[in-house]
């Protein structure tokens, strides 16, 4: 599967953004796919992952009740919207795909390392 990451872009703080992840294969429904960040000078990050059916979801605690993930499987798109942004959401974000057909979303890594296959990443910037 390849994947395209867009959407980002420079805004203040408080203010929303919503980053696509267009992939392309037939095979997309079988994908869990997640979303990360990396800020300069700091490790890639888990940000939020959706199972492969779409009725999953699980974020990281830094982003939980301001990101939702969702996904349209017909359209091969995942979306991130990003509400209340923060400075310290300033970083480079990737969407990262892992072939996941039936798996609980309990057990979906979100560590970078368990992903094949990676969107080319999109800036999101937030000024204070």
């Amino acid at each position: 599967v390849q994947l395209q990451a867009s959407g980002g872009g420079l805004v203040q703080a408080g203010a929303s953004l919503r980053l696509s992840c267009a992939a392309s294969g037939r095979t997309f429904s079988s994908y869990a796919i997640s979303w990360f960040r990396q800020a300069p000078g700091k490790e890639r990050e888990f940000v939020a992952a959706i199972n492969w059916s779409g009725d999953s979801t699980s974020y990281s605690d830094s982003v939980q009740g301001r990101f939702t993930i969702s996904r349209d499987n017909p359209k091969n798109t995942v979306w991130l919207q990003m509400n209340s942004l923060k400075p310290e959401d300033t970083a480079v974000y990737y969407c990262a795909a892992r072939y996941a057909r039936y798996v609980p979303i309990t057990t979906v890594p979100t560590t970078s390392v368990h992903y094949s296959w990676w969107g080319q990443g999109t800036q999101v910037t937030v000024s204070s």
